[in-house]
């Protein structure tokens, strides 16, 4: 029988696409009220990837990574996706009213458009793990309608990508940038 250890904390990171740089900035310095001081941050790049976010955040999106010098416990997560959901509803604007088929005027409501994508996710020794509020084959039931997926796994030295491990997530920027705040990870942890 396997004798059950408690879980050792891991590195907050923080995946943020943006629709503009005064955005980025905006949402990390609510991410800073909510989960303390950024340690570390990528490169600013383009995020080209794809188009999915196109329709509800225009065109020209910006992509960084950024890590959190606190440790968190890992079963965080969930609660840290919900408070990110948060700060994506705030940083929201309007842009109009949203009326259901065959409605009046008196069942319309406000529609917003999303300026800042968060994805929170963390590193420990062996892997990135990303949260989402989608269920998929590989990812597992976490609580408070989350889910946790195994993004990217450590091993020879480097970060290595899965089937379904984002394009954007095996760039040289975020593999550069997941490589280095692993090895912070690992300082902080030998001085716990």
């Amino acid at each position: 029988m396997g004798k059950i250890k408690e879980a050792k904390p891991v590195k907050l990171i923080m995946g943020v696409i943006a629709c503009c740089a005064g955005t980025a900035e905006e949402a990390e310095g609510l991410l800073v009220k909510k989960f303390g001081s950024i340690d570390a941050r990528s490169a600013v790049t383009p995020f080209g990837f794809t188009d999915y976010y196109e329709n509800e955040m225009g065109k020209n999106l910006l992509r960084v990574w950024i890590s959190f010098e606190k440790l968190v416990d890992p079963q965080e997560l969930a609660g840290i996706k919900t408070e990110t959901n948060k700060i994506e509803e705030k940083l929201s604007v309007g842009v109009g009213f949203i009326r259901p088929e065959g409605a009046g005027l008196i069942n319309q409501a406000p529609a917003k458009k999303r300026r800042v994508n968060l994805d929170p996710g963390y590193i420990d020794g062996g892997k990135l793990v990303l949260a989402s509020t989608k269920n998929y084959s590989h990812r597992i039931y976490l609580s408070k309608g989350i889910y946790a997926e195994v993004t990217l796994i450590f091993e020879k030295s480097a970060f290595r990508p899965l089937a379904w491990t984002y394009p954007d997530y095996k760039s040289v920027t975020a593999l550069d940038f997941l490589v280095k705040a692993r090895s912070r990870y690992l300082a902080q942890l030998k001085k716990a």
